[in-house]
């Protein structure tokens, strides 16, 4: 039994603060980003706003573009200005993008609105698994990963939510201005009660706050080798080490599988509703699809955090992405309703764990000094994928050549299996190498 007087047992008890403002953050960017989806239709009903499917199809990419901006600069700034402030600081843009949104009165200034949206969400999402991994219990990180993940799904079934109910009743304008509530609910309680990353507090010179954080929440005593390198040169340092020899070759695969990852996961979000409704559902059936597949979204990272802790983020991402290609194929016919219901739903099973996954198999692909600027190039480089997937439907959408997006993104599902799947194979390969050049 631990003592009284000593510091707690490192275990997801200790660390349960952390996760739940983390969640909680990750709850919000889910919403936030699943809102686009959820409201669209009903943008595109109303005809006097003037919004096209190829004009929603760039504004889809716009808001994707401003996450690939926000997640390299959050992933190479946060030894600089600290995880905390970048969270709480994230959480603010995205809300008040989404309040550009509600007083849009054209599509270009929706648009703006939502790439000022995607600088604070790309931002949050590498700050947060971060954050969820420095903290994890030994042994435990993908569960932790997954479990992280689920607050995502949940915020895009509270989309849903607000789509089907709010829009109709209210209008679309009053589903973003829901959007901008995070600004006021999880911004105040993330700078009161978040602590600093210990990794960072170390790597700014300040060891006995980060020996106290440590303490605090039953981590392991921080190490200097465990610290960033602080300012622009150790920033430089970081991104460098992604390319030394033992990961040279893994770090473009990476990106590989994040990019299919995001673009399958994105496009889905952004599309599925439309898709949908273009392949004869009703406009409540096709946006409670959206639903369906974040319910499957939230199963699937529980399921996939423990398989991942026993065989490997890296087979089960694999498995995933093949699944998920299978699911997207089955989506091109036009099933009885209830079956459809079904292959969604096992669909978001396989889909957002898969790219999950990619975010764990970092952990063990880099070390821990180069794992915050790690995974913001895996989520950064990934967003262009996230950019392609919601541009894609858009330019099948207006060419009327809608039921071709379910083959592409059933590509980016092989194609994200292969990339992670040789990750393995190729990191044994680059260590033999390095241990002849060493001899």
């Amino acid at each position: 039994m631990t003592s009284s007087f000593g510091p707690p047992p490192h275990s997801f008890r200790s660390v349960f603060p952390v996760f739940a403002l983390c969640w909680l953050a990750v709850f919000f960017d889910g919403m936030d980003i699943n809102i686009y989806g959820a409201v669209m239709p009903h943008i595109l009903d109303d005809h006097g706003f003037g919004l096209t499917p190829a004009d929603a199809g760039t504004i889809g990419s716009w808001t994707t573009f401003g996450m690939l901006i926000g997640a390299l600069a959050a992933g190479n700034l946060t030894d600089w200005l600290g995880r905390r402030p970048l969270l709480a600081g994230s959480v603010t843009v995205f809300s008040l993008g989404s309040a550009v949104c509600a007083l849009a009165g054209s599509p270009a200034l929706l648009g703006a609105g939502r790439f000022l949206a995607g600088l604070g969400l790309g931002g949050l999402m590498p700050l947060g698994l971060a954050m969820v991994m420095e903290f994890a219990p030994r042994g435990r990180v993908a569960l932790a990963t997954g479990l992280l993940m689920t607050s995502y799904h949940a915020g895009g079934m509270a989309a849903t939510v607000l789509g089907m109910t709010v829009a109709p009743a209210a209008g679309w304008r009053s589903v973003f201005w829901a959007g901008a509530l995070p600004a006021v609910i999880a911004v105040p309680l993330l700078w009161k009660l978040l602590p600093e990353s210990p990794g960072v507090l170390l790597a700014r010179g300040q060891g006995e706050r980060a020996r106290a954080v440590a303490a605090r929440y039953g981590l392991p005593r921080p190490a200097a080798g465990a610290a960033p390198a602080a300012g622009a040169k150790g920033r430089w340092a970081a991104v460098r080490a992604l390319f030394a020899h033992e990961s040279r070759r893994t770090t473009p695969l990476l990106w590989l599988a994040s990019f299919c990852g995001l673009m399958l996961v994105y496009g889905m979000s952004t599309w599925l509703p439309q898709l949908m409704r273009t392949s004869g559902y009703g406009l409540t059936s096709s946006i409670s699809f959206l639903m369906v597949i974040n319910a499957g979204g939230i199963v699937g990272m529980l399921v996939a955090g423990r398989a991942a802790d026993r065989f490997g983020p890296v087979r089960v991402s694999a498995v995933w992405f093949v699944l998920t290609a299978v699911g997207a194929l089955l989506l091109k016919s036009h099933l009885p309703l209830a079956v459809t219901y079904a292959v969604v739903a096992l669909t978001g099973v396989w889909l957002f764990s898969a790219q999950a996954m990619v975010y764990a198999a970092t952990n063990s692909v880099y070390r821990e000094s180069e794992r915050a600027a790690g995974l913001g190039w895996v989520t950064g480089v990934g967003r262009t994928g996230a950019v392609v997937g919601p541009w894609l439907g858009g330019v099948l959408a207006a060419s009327g050549h809608q039921s071709w997006g379910f083959t592409a993104f059933a590509l980016a599902g092989f194609l994200g299996a292969t990339a992670i799947a040789l990750v393995p194979l190729v990191a044994r390969e680059s260590a033999v190498v390095v241990a002849r050049a060493e001899a």
